[in-house]
């Protein structure tokens, strides 16, 4: 497959080749991995121990198991402990009758007994007086080993401490619990102790609960003729990791198997997200009825986010390196190469997907030789900050601001048109492959263009269908031709249907992500038509997934990641870093070079707050009516003006220094209340026009 169309999908941290194409990377123990007819030879050492990390997955998995045990039987030692109190009762009072009975000396009370019968008179006041003898004896004695014992207690606590005592307590307690089941009729019937010695620990994953799951699923046939072939079971990180040989004759794939993850995992006890199935294809060893199976503990997606690498990057080089994306259900690095690739993100509203398709434009803007055409129709504070390197942003979907998204695209096409020219006049020995190269990009100056289109729906959909076929057209064209001129589409839309993203675009678009959807067909028309049987199935996420999506990178490549966590001042940051970057490297142009704002937020200058978001709001008109000023604010931020009116705008912008040359402005032949780009760009000190480019 050509490199232009391969998206490169990247497991580091301890991946080793992935036996699915990409997506499920299980390190199967190189003495467990066999073929079909292979030797009938054992591994010599048991599967745990085949490698390191297999070794330490286990070990750590039974010090844990007992871990929790050990803490069950500890809550529970105060139930425990309240039955035994009867027993030691018992005992202790078994222990007391019989200390009395030898000081009391008892057992001539039976020869005194027989004496009166025989009418030995003599006799009875013997053994009368040798009992009242032996009962001083006796008691003198008792007391003797009771002073003599106090005495050790005391001289062991003092030696060493009072753990002494609760040692002799202890045993003294269990001697009499002893005493008091043994003195029972049948010890054997008496109730017990610990009536759940088995603490509610999840069971090591064994081939019959895979076998039973899949018989249940119906992937295997009820005869138990039938059955699944194992490459052994083994702990792989909060899982088990395993390889499945579906049986030949029962007409049964790897990717049949697949396609009821969801009533395997039913049947397994979890939920769809913690059982990842996929097959393990030939040049791993595997064939159609050959699958690979990681099954999670507990859901790997739910703990914090990993911070992006990004944040602290200087600069960062897309020649040379895989863009940090996130991380996967194991916890290894996924890496995306976006080279000669376009991209397209879906899902549902706040679940993480533009903070998602931030990561990749942050890498961008860390390279100084590439340029930036932004266009965020939902008009947020989302994209804001990249006004400080980008070459083209558009803000909002108004009708200026659709009229200036057509003329930018219009420009991506025209510089697409004059690269394709200046590479077909290049001889073969420069330009080999008929794309950009490092070599070309630094000696003609032709940097990598990122065309970032978020909420994508909002601006077709505000279009009739004369323009929005043509809007489409343009982006099509890009995505399809763009990518071997260094041209990289970045788009994203909340409702990836026929009639807000037209299936002609994202078919032809390489690398795609959805967060959370309703439904196995919105997931299709994220992913691709045919995914989520192939088990990039989006719609198995949850509302507590923010961040996480499904990503496919190619026809079998994806995976479900959890993605770094770039929020909106780090992205800030990242953009003035970019913008010193340029500088230093001589590439800001374009608005990002004419901007004042941009200018005056690199600076540190402080300009009002709200004559900074009417400059934005007005960037692509030289006049603009309150009221739509007001609804742009109100989309801009709107905690801040979802309140304001007019009186409250013009009070504040007189605060802030505008001073209106007229109260009226005419703007599509209707005359209104409004306000003049050029009074308030009057009111940013003078200091920043005079450091403007000329």
């Amino acid at each position: 497959m050509n490199s232009e169309k391969r998206a490169d999908l990247r497991l580091v941290e301890h991946a080793s080749p992935s036996p699915a194409g990409g997506q499920l990377d299980v390190p199967r123990p190189a003495d467990l991995v066999t073929q079909e007819h292979s030797s009938e030879l054992r591994p010599v050492f048991p599967a745990w121990l085949a490698d390191r990390r297999t070794a330490t997955a286990t070990v750590l998995r039974r010090a844990r198991r007992g871990g929790r045990i050990a803490a069950w039987h500890l809550v529970r030692s105060p139930l425990y402990l309240a039955r035994l109190i009867p027993w030691a009762a018992r005992g202790a009072w078994l222990w007391l009758r019989l200390l009395v009975e030898y000081v009391n000396a008892e057992e001539y009370r039976d020869v005194v007994h027989d004496a009166k019968a025989a009418g030995d008179s003599d006799k009875v006041k013997t053994e009368r007086k040798e009992r009242r003898s032996q009962r001083k004896v006796r008691l003198r004695l008792v007391c003797i080993v009771a002073l003599v014992i106090a005495f050790v207690l005391r001289l062991a606590a003092a030696t060493w401490g009072v753990i002494t005592l609760y040692v002799v307590g202890a045993a003294v307690l269990a001697a009499l619990i002893l005493t008091g089941r043994l003195s029972i009729e049948h010890p054997d019937e008496a109730a017990p102790i610990v009536d759940q010695p088995q603490a509610p620990v999840q069971e090591d994953l064994a081939p019959e609960h895979l076998t039973a799951a899949f018989r249940a699923a119906g992937l295997l046939k009820d005869s138990g003729a039938l059955t699944l072939s194992f490459e052994g079971i083994w702990r792989d990180g909060d899982g088990w990791a395993c390889t499945i040989d579906m049986p030949r004759g029962g007409g049964k794939t790897a990717a049949d198997a697949i396609s009821k993850r969801d009533v395997l995992a039913a049947e397994l006890g979890v939920d769809e997200i913690q059982l990842i199935m996929d097959r393990v294809r030939a040049h791993a060893g595997g064939h159609g009825r050959r699958l690979s199976i990681w099954l999670a503990d507990d859901d790997p997606y739910m703990g914090p986010p990993t911070p992006s690498p990004l944040a602290t990057m200087e600069r960062f080089n897309l020649w040379s390196s895989s863009v940090p994306f996130g991380r996967d259900a194991r916890g290894r690095r996924v890496e995306v190469d976006i080279k000669w690739q376009s991209m397209f993100f879906g899902g549902l509203p706040r679940r993480g997907k533009t903070f998602t398709q931030r990561l990749l434009s942050a890498a961008g803007v860390l390279d100084p030789y590439t340029d930036h055409y932004v266009a965020d129709f939902k008009g947020g504070q989302d994209w804001v900050p990249i006004r400080q390197v980008a070459v083209r942003l558009v803000l909002g979907a108004e009708d200026d601001a659709l009229a200036a998204f057509e003329v930018m695209l219009d420009e991506v096409i025209a510089e697409m048109g004059r690269r394709f020219a200046l590479l077909r006049d290049l001889p073969p020995s420069i330009c080999p492959e008929g794309k950009l190269t490092p070599q070309i990009q630094r000696k003609y100056k032709l940097n990598w263009i990122f065309l970032t289109v978020d909420e994508l729906q909002e601006a077709l959909t505000a279009l009739d269908k004369e323009d929005r076929d043509r809007i489409i057209d343009k982006l099509c064209r890009i995505a399809r031709r763009g990518p071997a001129a260094g041209i990289i589409s970045n788009d994203a839309s909340q409702r990836p249907d026929a009639d807000s993203v037209p299936t002609k675009l994202r078919e032809i678009i390489t690398i795609r992500y959805c967060t959370q959807v309703v439904d196995q067909t919105s997931s299709d028309m994220v992913l691709g038509k045919g995914k989520a049987r192939q088990g990039a199935d989006a719609s198995i996420l949850q509302e507590e997934h923010k961040g996480v999506g499904v990503l496919v990178t190619g026809p079998s490549n994806w995976v479900i990641a959890k993605a770094d966590y770039l929020d909106g001042p780090a992205f800030a940051e990242i953009c003035a870093r970019g913008r010193r970057l340029r500088e230093e490297a001589g590439t800001l142009r374009g608005e990002a070079a004419g901007d004042v704002l941009a200018l005056a937020e690199a600076r540190g200058a402080v300009i009002p707050q709200v004559l900074n978001d009417v400059l934005t709001v007005m960037r692509h008109s030289d006049r603009m009516h309150t009221h739509v000023i007001l609804t742009a604010l109100e989309n801009l931020d709107p905690e801040e003006y979802g309140d304001w009116d007019a009186d409250r705008l013009a009070a504040a912008l007189s605060n802030a220094g505008v001073e209106r040359s007229g109260r009226q402005v005419k703007v599509d032949g209707e005359n209104r209340s409004g306000y003049r780009r050029a009074d308030l760009e009057a009111a940013v000190p003078a200091t920043l026009w005079a450091e403007m480019p000329t």
